[in-house]
């Protein structure tokens, strides 16, 4: 115990340090990075001639997107060992969750790089703890592993990242140590069927209730989608509990014997008390305490496009707090949330200077702009409050142990940091220079010389159709306006996309919902679909509704179970993991498969009379 304080203590005052001096800690690290891969062929053909000073690198270097990295990356993948992208070797490749742009990306990975994320999910965690103190019970985590990868072309290792963390041997030997944390078995979080993880992570809690302290997860999505699955199979759960069976939904041999250890004698009191619960809970409010009754907290992402499912996880939730996790892009970990108590709507993150060389494109200046030529950027330091900004990195590809331990790792798993907090931290792509993020972040104040940031929006995340652009949040915000309609109907928006129809003439706004419950009636959801119309407030899209320039919206409802199957017969066929899943809030052309079976699944469809 002493010697965590100690840790603690050491930690805390490396993060102040780092924050009050970043100017300099931002040299540094853009220093070592281009010393450490100054013989990659990209860097080569820059002109740098060895210079790392800011002002050089800035004037040599241009502003990137995935696009451009990408035949360099495929050379990789192809099996071409030279100096491409990075000074070392890249030996193992993950894959991007590929719902943002229609593709999954693939992403060079060098293991080495996760040391240098360790101290912001250690602070992450002492602020954390600081707030809300878990003691030695256990935790109830919906996480999903793989043992499955593929190679390349040239041979290379592909996989997801939350395989590449459960089968390194340092998670192996954090295991021993936090394994008495997480109440499902290994075998569970590495089961090769979704939807039996699913269950059997229930299971595991119900079991587990009295000492579930944290119930978490990468993304809120994950949580929502349990506990609306629990909805559905609480009393499965409740036999298997009462007679020590499982499931024959689980067919897996290892996931089936891992349970039948915890499931080793019949428990009808338990049963009857979970049976009971549930049945006097009215439509699943507060469904979370009623079960766990020490929940102290509910933790994961749940800030840009995991703010909607926040809202629904509130309902479950109650009153036990949700705590949102770090600012982590597939190219970078960018910040961590330090005000721990904070709501999701209110959330900052502040970033870690030591994570990766940071600049920033001021939006007031280039708008939505997608020719970078020319633009100017400011430094982590120079950003001013109020304003918004798209994020460019440039970030580690070798060894780097600025401010860290050895140990790091370790150390922070010996203090209960609980392993799925791993999953999307080492996911980085090696090499990325001046490289367009594609967020969209608004400043919202400083802690010491480093800002804190309030994601706004992807930026690639569009509805456009003609001088319209409508963000993510736009089509987050009409599509919560309209489902206030939704509750005299007793029915709720399970999940929703939107895609630009461009067949029609004129083009239009389609919104794609499933619901739950009852589909709703004619009269409701027309009286939705006319509110989604008129809640798209963009200043483009009113006058180009008005001068029909953008015909009227449609809303086509879909079968229950349609973004599961856009989920399982699609992304996680292509190669997606169900850990790294966000459903795609706008569905381009790129995402034509997706789009295709949401159409085939279409039960209902409307048209808004609305008048501008």
């Amino acid at each position: 115990m002493e010697k965590y304080h100690n840790d603690e203590k050491v930690a805390m005052e490396q993060f102040e340090a780092m924050t009050k001096d970043a100017e300099r800690v931002q040299r540094d690290v853009l220093k070592k990075i281009l010393e450490e891969n100054g013989s990659a062929e990209y860097l080569q053909k820059q002109g740098l001639n060895g210079r790392t000073d800011p002002e050089s690198y800035k004037a040599c270097v241009p502003i990137v997107t995935y696009n451009d990295l990408e035949p360099y990356i495929q050379r990789i993948a192809d099996g071409d060992s030279s100096a491409i992208l990075t000074g070392k070797p890249i030996t193992y490749m993950v894959i991007s969750s590929g719902t943002s742009q229609g593709k999954a990306k693939l992403v060079p990975f060098n293991d080495k790089m996760q040391e240098t994320i360790m101290q912001m999910n250690k602070i992450s965690f002492i602020l954390r703890s600081r707030e809300f103190p878990l003691g030695k019970g256990k935790a109830l985590q919906f996480i999903y592993g793989s043992h499955k990868e593929h190679k390349t072309k040239g041979g290379i290792a592909i996989g997801h990242v939350s395989s590449k963390v459960f089968s390194s041997p340092e998670y192996k030997n954090a295991m021993k140590v936090v394994q008495s944390q997480a109440c499902s078995p290994e075998e569970v979080i590495q089961g090769p069927d979704f939807h039996q993880s699913v269950y059997c992570h229930l299971l595991c809690g119900l079991i587990f209730r009295e000492e579930i302290q944290l119930i978490s997860s990468t993304f809120a999505h994950n949580i929502v989608h349990a506990f609306r699955t629990f909805e559905q199979i609480w009393e499965e759960l409740c036999a298997d509990i009462r007679f020590a069976t499982i499931s024959n939904r689980i067919t897996d041999p290892d996931v089936r014997t891992s349970m039948s250890k915890l499931l080793s004698r019949p428990n009808p009191e338990l049963a009857d008390l979970i049976y009971k619960k549930c049945r006097g809970l009215s439509n699943w409010s507060g469904l979370i305490p009623e079960i766990f009754p020490n929940v102290k907290y509910i933790y994961g992402i749940m800030t840009g496009s995991m703010e909607y499912y926040s809202k629904k996880l509130k309902h479950y939730a109650g009153e036990v707090p949700l705590v949102s996790s770090i600012y982590v892009a597939s190219e970078v970990a960018v910040g961590s949330c330090i005000h721990p108590k904070l709501p999701p709507e209110l959330v900052t993150y502040l970033v870690f200077p030591t994570n990766g060389y940071f600049e920033f494109l001021p939006l007031k200046d280039h708008g939505t702009s997608t020719e970078p030529t020319n633009f100017k950027t400011v430094g982590l330091t120079e950003v001013n409050v109020d304003e918004e900004y798209e994020i460019i990195i440039t970030n580690f590809a070798g060894d780097i142990t600025y401010f860290m331990e050895k140990n790091m790792l370790h150390d922070m798993l010996m203090i209960n940091v609980l392993p799925n907090q791993l999953i999307f931290l080492i996911d980085k792509l090696a090499g990325c220079y001046r490289y367009r993020l594609g967020d969209i972040v608004k400043v919202m104040g400083f802690h010491n010389s480093c800002p804190e940031l309030k994601f706004v929006c992807r930026k690639n995340v569009l509805l456009n159709i003609n001088i319209d652009k409508s963000t993510e949040e736009d089509i987050e915000l009409a599509v919560e306006e309209a489902s206030k309609v939704l509750g005299e109907a007793k029915s709720e928006i399970v999940d929703f996309t939107t895609t630009a129809d461009l067949l029609t003439d004129p083009g239009h706004y389609v919104v794609f919902w499933e619901l739950s419950g009852d589909q709703g009636s004619d009269e409701v959801l027309r009286e939705c679909c006319n509110l989604l119309d008129l809640s798209f407030t963009e200043e483009a899209y009113v006058i180009s509704r008005k001068d029909n320039s953008i015909g009227p919206l449609e809303l086509r409802i879909v079968e229950k179970g349609t973004f599961q199957k856009v989920m399982m017969e699609y992304l996680l066929a292509v190669g997606g993991s169900a850990e790294q899943y966000k459903t795609p809030r706008c569905v381009g052309p790129a995402n034509y498969k997706v789009l295709q079976i949401l159409c085939d699944n279409v039960v209902k469809s409307y048209f808004s009379t609305a008048l501008r």
